[in-house]
């Protein structure tokens, strides 16, 4: 039975998606999903602690990812590798001689930006006006690409500058970005100056030392990435789980990076975890096991009930060295697709590279094939506080009901919620508390639970809407007379009485990951 109360008169709304990453950072801090690290000693820049609320939501982000790609596939194990690995690991793997960035500096702001980014947003900003000049003159945007240049002067000039940065990005001309930031007229965003210094690399991983005595310690470095562990373990997992080709190996670990131009709140960071999986397949058939891949991270995404106008694929153009196909999956942020998570067919690189340095053999013998090789690798790599990111963007809304009242709502998957439901007695008073922890105890072992008996029942209500909790439980003083509760919806604020005895039963069913999986793997 629905209740004609105060909730459901208001529950004509209009619903608008908080676009403001300020907003998002605001509603992290207040409600206890994120914290600045060391907040108390003025921050400790790109690094953020993960609050009451924020720690449950991301263990359940990860229980999604986990049991998806381990529980769902028989030929999928887990791992869980160190983060100190020897210091020839990343010799091998490229990142001693290739992991860096390249920075400008702004003389007069001193400010310091990475060349490549400023490169990428004034082509992104030149397409971006040629499109509104080309609409205006009713061309259509999906012509070709030189019918555009043709018509637009700042679509032209993009193309110009996209081919002449594909140029030196291939060479690794920095100065040739420097060339093209000066004649591009591109100036920093705090002085509006165009002075800037030469283009420099710097190396991204963070150094550190093994041993009791500084002079004879070792060097060893922070792990840029939790892939290596995978690979140098390859044959460990392979024999011991006794996998055959095509299997995979699966790993959500804290990888580290010295960003320089670290920014946009939890999207890039210096400490961050990955959530990833390595898929070692024939040589030959890495292609179309990379597109299954594809399709399958995709679904996965789109079963948290995404938008398709959300999410897309951006594929690499300019590949890395080791890969022969690559694409991400984008996500709409509030500030603009960007990269959430990266399909890439590594080819044979990675175990043909810590073979040659290690001086062991990190081959598979087929035995339909009868013979030793290689395996190649599928790699799908997302970002765990970038999820994190896209979960708050995409479920985080503002509603303006009948009444002209707004609702801030956090309307997130019930399997993912931080709080599964809350426990709320109408007043402290009258045995309504015994009575609500009695059914509080029993909901423990459904999910995370909440109690609270301070203030009026709506301001709870909203409380537990900005934190996403999906379900609340009123007891009453009719609950003391037929063992009934109200069961309040959070998304629709409708309201159903029901039995205490039928409480766990219909929360637990709504609650259960297994809804989720059911949806990604279907």
């Amino acid at each position: 039975m629905l209740l004609c109360n105060g909730d459901i008169f208001l529950s004509l709304f209009i619903m608008a998606e908080i676009e403001s990453l300020q907003k998002i950072v605001s509603h992290c801090k207040e409600y206890g999903f994120i914290f600045p690290s060391s907040e108390i000693y003025d921050n400790l820049g790109a690094v953020y602690d993960y609050g009451p609320f924020g720690v449950e939501l991301k263990n359940h982000i990860k229980e999604y990812w986990w049991k998806s790609m381990v529980q769902m596939h028989e030929n999928i194990v887990g791992l869980d590798a160190a983060i100190f690995m020897h210091p020839t690991t990343w010799k091998a793997s490229g990142h001693l001689d290739s992991f860096s960035d390249p920075l400008i500096d702004n003389k007069d702001s001193k400010k310091r930006y990475r060349a490549d980014v400023l490169l990428e947003e004034k082509i992104d900003k030149l397409k971006e006006k040629g499109e509104k000049e080309l609409t205006k003159k009713g061309i259509e945007l999906s012509s070709s690409e030189e019918e555009k240049a043709k018509a637009s002067r700042d679509y032209a000039k993009a193309l110009q500058l996209e081919t002449a940065y594909t140029k030196a990005a291939e060479a690794s001309d920095f100065k040739r970005y420097k060339e093209l930031i000066e004649e591009y007229e591109i100036a920093c965003e705090v002085s509006g100056s165009r002075n800037w210094t030469d283009v420099r690399q710097f190396n991204l991983m963070f150094g550190t030392k093994m041993g009791a005595v500084d002079e004879m310690a070792t060097e060893l470095y922070l792990r840029p990435e939790t892939a290596q562990g995978i690979f140098v373990n390859f044959l460990n997992v392979q024999k011991s789980a006794r996998m055959k080709i095509p299997f995979g190996i699966a790993q959500i670990g804290k990888a580290f990076r010295n960003e320089i131009v670290a920014r946009q709140f939890i999207f890039r960071m210096r400490e961050f975890e990955q959530m990833e999986m390595q898929f070692f397949v024939r040589p030959g058939s890495e292609l179309e096991w990379f597109k299954t891949w594809k399709e399958t991270r995709m679904k996965w995404h789109l079963a948290l009930g995404s938008s398709q106008d959300s999410l897309r694929f951006h594929v690499h153009e300019k590949l890395a060295h080791y890969a022969n196909a690559a694409e991400d999956i984008q996500f709409k942020f509030p500030i603009g697709f960007k990269e959430l998570e990266g399909i890439h067919s590594r080819t044979d690189f990675d175990l043909t590279e810590h073979q040659k340095f290690s001086g062991k053999k990190l081959q598979y013998f087929d035995a339909e094939l009868n013979q030793n090789y290689v395996p190649y690798v599928i790699e799908t790599s997302i970002g765990l506080d970038r999820m994190f990111l896209r979960i708050m963007s995409e479920c985080l809304k503002e509603e303006t009901l009948e009444s002209g009242e707004t609702r801030i709502v956090l309307n997130l998957p019930p399997a993912l919620a931080p709080i599964k439901v809350a426990v709320l007695p109408l007043v402290k008073k009258d045995g309504l508390p015994e009575k609500a922890r009695e059914i509080l105890n029993v909901l423990k072992f459904v999910g995370r639970t909440f109690y609270e008996e301070k203030d009026a029942i709506g301001k709870r209500y909203r409380r537990m809407d900005a934190i996403g909790t999906p379900y609340c439980i009123t007891v009453d003083h009719q609950t003391l007379e037929d063992n009934t509760v109200t069961l309040r919806v959070r998304d629709t604020m409708e309201q159903e009485r029901i039995n205490i005895s039928e409480v766990a039963r219909i929360v637990g069913e709504k609650v259960d990951m297994n809804n989720l999986l059911r949806k990604a793997i279907a």
